[in-house]
């Protein structure tokens, strides 16, 4: 009899929290915990990722607090980024929480068709202030990170996750849903948000087209030759919450998601992201949060070119709006439509900006 596969399950809103867990999979975390050389006196639910198919329990047990974590994606894909936290942990000394072996030595149990580990809980944790100082040490710690995930080779086995040559396909993906949005805002006409995408789709349109123009004039290709193992590693999900401060400073969690990548996106996503918080692009925060990386991991002017250009891609509209494909008659309410508004607004204080970086560092449109 074969054994059952872990998968996506639905919870029921009006009888399920948000926490709640399969039996089954219930049954499993007990058959997993097993084959590790400890007694688990207690377990809660952290996080679920009931549409994928993963989660993560707290544990108290004889040996202290843990982490049992059911990694969603495929076992190989898994592999990759357990063998680059083990990297991280036993020969950079990272603070990302380190991997606890199995009874006989090994990082996983493979139950379910998903990988299981069990890692150090880190505690105290804390998020580190909204403000600029706390923007300052994210960015500090995530250069940190880059520097010390150079020359990561993954075991044998795993799938090789690297983003480094796709920017330009991810880049054409934008442009192209650009239109997809314009026609379904039209179809679906009468829908609250559908009279505002209309009115701004051209000028988003317009910037994802120069940002994939500039990126194709710029040093993109001739980076993209060196070897992944020499950019390292990108977190994919840093910010506020991945990145807390605990014993001995900043410490980095949730690395299921890391691959090989050009590190810089990983700091346009914490900036950008940042700027759409505040409602506004502020030269002083952008300024201080690209310092602060460039002190622990240095960004050369081609390198900061490409930052810039991966600032110019409208990326918080295409992030906010591209939902919209899956069910246009639910999604273009009155809450997208004032969301569009929001990044509409914030989009005009962005250029000006976007200019004046490339004064400070004396960067270039191509």
């Amino acid at each position: 009899m074969s054994e059952e596969l872990i998968t996506p399950w639905i919870v029921d809103e009006l009888t399920q929290s948000d926490l709640y867990v399969p039996q089954y999979i219930e049954d499993m975390a007990q058959q997993v915990m097993g084959n590790y050389d400890m007694n688990v006196n207690r377990m809660d639910v952290i996080t679920t990722k009931a549409d994928k198919g993963g989660l993560i329990w707290k544990m108290e047990t004889d040996k202290g607090p843990f982490s049992l974590k059911i990694l969603h994606r495929t076992p190989a894909r898994s592999l990759f980024s357990l063998g680059a936290q083990e990297y991280l942990v036993q020969e950079k000394q990272a603070r990302v929480p380190s991997l606890i072996k199995t009874k006989t030595g090994e990082n996983y149990v493979e139950k379910g068709g998903k990988l299981w580990f069990v890692a150090e809980w880190i505690e105290p944790l804390y998020p580190v202030t909204k403000d600029l100082e706390g923007a300052k040490s994210l960015c500090f710690a995530l250069g940190e990170f880059h520097q010390l995930s150079k020359g990561y080779i993954p075991p044998n086995g795993s799938e090789k996750a690297t983003r480094t040559k796709r920017w330009p396909k991810s880049y054409e993906k934008v442009v192209k849903k650009m239109d997809w949005f314009r026609k379904i805002a039209e179809a679906y006409g009468e829908m609250p948000a559908s009279p505002t995408i209309l009115s701004v789709i051209d000028q988003f349109e317009n910037q994802a087209v120069m940002a994939l123009e500039r990126l194709n004039q710029s040093a993109y290709q001739e980076l993209i030759t060196r070897d992944d193992s020499e950019w390292g590693l990108v977190h994919q999900d840093y910010g506020w919450s991945n990145g807390q401060m605990g014993p001995r400073g900043m410490w980095i969690i949730d690395l299921d998601g890391v691959a090989y990548d050009i590190p810089i996106r990983d700091l346009r996503k914490l900036i950008t992201g940042t700027m759409d918080d505040l409602g506004v692009w502020d030269i002083n925060w952008m300024k201080e949060m690209i310092n602060a990386y460039h002190e622990a991991n240095p960004i050369d002017d081609s390198l900061f070119n490409i930052l810039i250009i991966d600032m110019e891609l409208p990326n918080e509209f295409y992030k906010n709006v591209k939902e919209l494909v899956y069910e246009p008659a639910i999604f273009m309410d009155e809450q997208l439509d004032v969301l569009c508004r929001r990044i509409v607004e914030s989009d005009q204080t962005k250029w000006p900006v976007i200019e004046e970086l490339k004064q400070w560092r004396g960067a270039t449109s191509t």
